[in-house]
Protein backbone atom coordinates (compact mmCIF):
# COMPACT_ATOMS: atom_id res chain seq x y z
CA UNK A 1 0.00 0.00 0.00
CA UNK A 2 2.51 2.37 0.75
CA UNK A 3 4.45 1.48 -2.22
CA UNK A 4 0.89 2.15 -4.56
CA UNK A 5 0.68 6.08 -2.13
CA UNK A 6 4.17 6.82 -3.19
CA UNK A 7 3.90 6.17 -6.71
CA UNK A 8 0.83 8.12 -7.09
CA UNK A 9 2.11 11.08 -5.09
CA UNK A 10 5.24 10.70 -7.38
CA UNK A 11 2.72 11.05 -10.93
CA UNK A 12 1.30 13.49 -9.24
CA UNK A 13 4.15 15.95 -8.97
CA UNK A 14 5.44 15.21 -12.02
CA UNK A 15 2.16 15.98 -13.96
CA UNK A 16 2.33 19.25 -11.82
CA UNK A 17 5.48 19.77 -12.98
CA UNK A 18 4.72 19.27 -16.77
CA UNK A 19 1.53 21.50 -16.31
CA UNK A 20 3.47 24.25 -15.02
CA UNK A 21 6.28 24.33 -17.65
CA UNK A 22 4.43 23.77 -20.38
CA UNK A 23 2.65 26.82 -20.88
CA UNK A 24 6.23 28.42 -20.20
CA UNK A 25 7.45 26.71 -23.08
CA UNK A 26 4.34 27.00 -25.20
CA UNK A 27 4.63 30.97 -24.39
CA UNK A 28 8.34 30.79 -25.67
CA UNK A 29 7.45 29.19 -28.81
CA UNK A 30 4.57 31.42 -29.96
CA UNK A 31 6.20 34.95 -29.01
CA UNK A 32 8.38 34.53 -32.63
CA UNK A 33 4.91 34.27 -34.34
CA UNK A 34 2.95 36.29 -32.65
CA UNK A 35 3.12 39.84 -34.14
CA UNK A 36 1.07 43.21 -34.12
CA UNK A 37 -2.47 42.89 -33.01
CA UNK A 38 -2.00 39.11 -31.45
CA UNK A 39 -3.25 39.33 -27.55
CA UNK A 40 -1.50 37.59 -24.52
CA UNK A 41 -4.40 37.31 -21.46
CA UNK A 42 -3.27 36.19 -17.99
CA UNK A 43 -6.47 35.34 -16.77
CA UNK A 44 -7.60 34.98 -12.85
CA UNK A 45 -9.63 31.31 -11.83
CA UNK A 46 -12.96 32.89 -12.69
CA UNK A 47 -12.48 33.46 -16.38
CA UNK A 48 -14.38 31.33 -18.77
CA UNK A 49 -13.26 29.47 -21.17
CA UNK A 50 -14.49 30.70 -24.56
CA UNK A 51 -15.69 29.24 -28.03
CA UNK A 52 -13.87 31.02 -30.27
CA UNK A 53 -11.73 28.86 -31.91
CA UNK A 54 -9.00 32.27 -32.13
CA UNK A 55 -8.30 32.01 -28.27
CA UNK A 56 -6.49 29.26 -27.23
CA UNK A 57 -6.67 28.72 -23.38
CA UNK A 58 -3.75 27.42 -21.66
CA UNK A 59 -4.29 26.43 -17.52
CA UNK A 60 -0.69 27.01 -15.89
CA UNK A 61 -1.31 26.17 -12.24
CA UNK A 62 0.43 29.11 -11.33
CA UNK A 63 -0.41 32.39 -9.34
CA UNK A 64 -1.08 35.56 -11.22
CA UNK A 65 1.84 37.53 -10.30
CA UNK A 66 4.43 35.13 -11.31
CA UNK A 67 2.58 34.39 -14.63
CA UNK A 68 2.81 38.10 -15.77
CA UNK A 69 6.10 38.69 -14.30
CA UNK A 70 7.19 35.74 -16.60
CA UNK A 71 5.67 36.80 -19.43
CA UNK A 72 6.59 41.06 -19.51
CA UNK A 73 10.00 39.15 -19.25
CA UNK A 74 9.70 37.18 -22.43
CA UNK A 75 8.20 40.09 -23.94
CA UNK A 76 11.07 42.44 -23.39
CA UNK A 77 13.34 40.11 -24.59
CA UNK A 78 11.56 39.99 -27.65
CA UNK A 79 12.60 42.32 -30.70
CA UNK A 80 9.93 42.28 -32.82
CA UNK A 81 6.55 43.23 -30.46
CA UNK A 82 5.96 45.28 -27.12
CA UNK A 83 2.60 45.35 -24.94
CA UNK A 84 -0.23 47.30 -24.60
CA UNK A 85 -1.29 46.62 -21.02
CA UNK A 86 -4.83 46.59 -20.27
CA UNK A 87 -6.78 46.65 -16.91
CA UNK A 88 -10.16 46.49 -15.49
CA UNK A 89 -10.70 49.67 -14.29
CA UNK A 90 -13.35 47.79 -11.69
CA UNK A 91 -10.19 46.48 -9.61
CA UNK A 92 -9.75 49.89 -8.37
CA UNK A 93 -12.96 49.50 -6.44
CA UNK A 94 -12.50 46.22 -4.95
CA UNK A 95 -12.35 46.48 -1.39
CA UNK A 96 -9.92 44.46 0.74
CA UNK A 97 -12.32 43.11 3.00
CA UNK A 98 -14.47 41.79 -0.14
CA UNK A 99 -11.42 40.29 -1.51
CA UNK A 100 -8.17 39.73 1.27
CA UNK A 101 -4.84 40.45 -0.63
CA UNK A 102 -6.73 42.53 -3.05
CA UNK A 103 -4.38 45.93 -1.89
CA UNK A 104 -1.17 44.04 -1.78
CA UNK A 105 -2.17 42.56 -5.64
CA UNK A 106 -2.51 46.33 -6.61
CA UNK A 107 1.05 47.33 -5.28
CA UNK A 108 2.61 44.47 -7.00
CA UNK A 109 0.77 45.08 -9.93
CA UNK A 110 1.58 48.79 -9.99
CA UNK A 111 5.26 47.76 -9.63
CA UNK A 112 4.91 45.31 -12.39
CA UNK A 113 3.56 47.85 -14.99
CA UNK A 114 5.23 50.80 -13.81
CA UNK A 115 7.48 51.28 -16.97
CA UNK A 116 4.70 49.90 -19.44
CA UNK A 117 2.19 51.39 -21.50
CA UNK A 118 -1.05 50.75 -19.46
CA UNK A 119 -4.55 51.40 -20.16
CA UNK A 120 -7.57 51.09 -17.55
CA UNK A 121 -10.21 50.49 -19.00
CA UNK A 122 -14.13 48.68 -18.22
CA UNK A 123 -13.86 45.10 -18.10
CA UNK A 124 -16.77 44.89 -20.88
CA UNK A 125 -14.44 47.47 -22.84
CA UNK A 126 -11.68 45.11 -23.31
CA UNK A 127 -13.51 42.09 -23.56
CA UNK A 128 -15.36 43.51 -26.93
CA UNK A 129 -11.34 44.58 -27.96
CA UNK A 130 -10.40 41.17 -27.34
CA UNK A 131 -13.51 39.38 -29.11
CA UNK A 132 -13.38 41.65 -32.32
CA UNK A 133 -9.77 40.88 -32.06
CA UNK A 134 -10.10 37.16 -31.96
CA UNK A 135 -12.21 37.18 -35.29
CA UNK A 136 -9.19 37.99 -37.18
CA UNK A 137 -5.96 37.23 -34.79
CA UNK A 138 -4.99 34.53 -32.49
CA UNK A 139 -5.12 34.81 -28.45
CA UNK A 140 -2.92 33.20 -26.13
CA UNK A 141 -5.30 32.96 -22.96
CA UNK A 142 -2.72 31.91 -19.48
CA UNK A 143 -5.46 31.15 -16.95
CA UNK A 144 -3.67 31.37 -13.12
CA UNK A 145 -5.01 30.41 -9.60
CA UNK A 146 -5.92 34.45 -8.93
CA UNK A 147 -9.40 34.23 -7.18
CA UNK A 148 -9.59 38.03 -6.73
CA UNK A 149 -12.25 39.74 -9.04
CA UNK A 150 -10.92 42.25 -11.75
CA UNK A 151 -7.37 41.02 -11.68
CA UNK A 152 -6.66 39.63 -15.45
CA UNK A 153 -4.20 41.47 -17.24
CA UNK A 154 -4.18 41.74 -21.35
CA UNK A 155 -1.59 42.56 -22.72
CA UNK A 156 -2.53 43.62 -27.04
CA UNK A 157 1.00 43.29 -28.83
CA UNK A 158 1.89 46.01 -30.76
CA UNK A 159 4.80 45.77 -33.26
CA UNK A 160 5.51 49.06 -35.22
CA UNK A 161 6.51 50.93 -31.78
CA UNK A 162 9.13 47.81 -31.37
CA UNK A 163 10.33 48.79 -35.04
CA UNK A 164 10.78 52.32 -34.72
CA UNK A 165 12.73 51.58 -31.72
CA UNK A 166 15.24 49.11 -33.41
CA UNK A 167 15.28 51.74 -36.19
CA UNK A 168 16.63 54.76 -33.78
CA UNK A 169 18.85 52.23 -32.59
CA UNK A 170 20.33 51.10 -35.53
CA UNK A 171 23.43 53.32 -37.15
CA UNK A 172 22.99 51.39 -40.56
CA UNK A 173 19.08 51.70 -40.77
CA UNK A 174 17.75 54.01 -43.96
CA UNK A 175 15.42 55.76 -41.34
CA UNK A 176 14.56 58.16 -44.66
CA UNK A 177 13.51 54.88 -46.64
CA UNK A 178 11.50 53.32 -43.53
CA UNK A 179 9.07 56.83 -43.16
CA UNK A 180 8.81 56.66 -46.75
CA UNK A 181 7.20 53.31 -46.44
CA UNK A 182 5.18 54.45 -43.24
CA UNK A 183 3.75 57.34 -45.66
CA UNK A 184 2.55 54.63 -48.62
CA UNK A 185 1.03 52.78 -45.50
CA UNK A 186 -0.90 55.55 -44.31
CA UNK A 187 -2.25 56.79 -47.70
CA UNK A 188 -3.40 53.40 -48.99
CA UNK A 189 -5.25 52.73 -45.38
CA UNK A 190 -6.03 56.30 -44.15
CA UNK A 191 -4.72 55.69 -40.66
CA UNK A 192 -2.70 57.19 -37.78
CA UNK A 193 0.03 56.16 -36.00
CA UNK A 194 0.41 57.48 -32.43
CA UNK A 195 3.84 57.41 -32.28
CA UNK A 196 6.38 60.90 -31.89
CA UNK A 197 9.15 59.11 -34.30
CA UNK A 198 5.69 60.18 -37.01
CA UNK A 199 4.90 63.54 -36.25
CA UNK A 200 6.81 65.15 -38.94
CA UNK A 201 5.36 62.38 -41.61
CA UNK A 202 2.47 64.18 -44.02
CA UNK A 203 0.96 61.24 -45.57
Amino acid sequence: MKTITLGMTLLAVMLTGCASSSWQTKLQNQIPVLGHRNWIVIADSAYPMQSNPGIETIYTDKGQVEVLEHVLQELENASHVRPVVMVDRELEFVSETDAPGVNQYRTRLKKLLEDKHVKTMPHEAIIRQLDEGAELFNILLLKTDMTIPYTSVFLELDGLSSFWNAVRAHPDVNVSAARVAIVIERAEINIEYPFDCCDDIQA
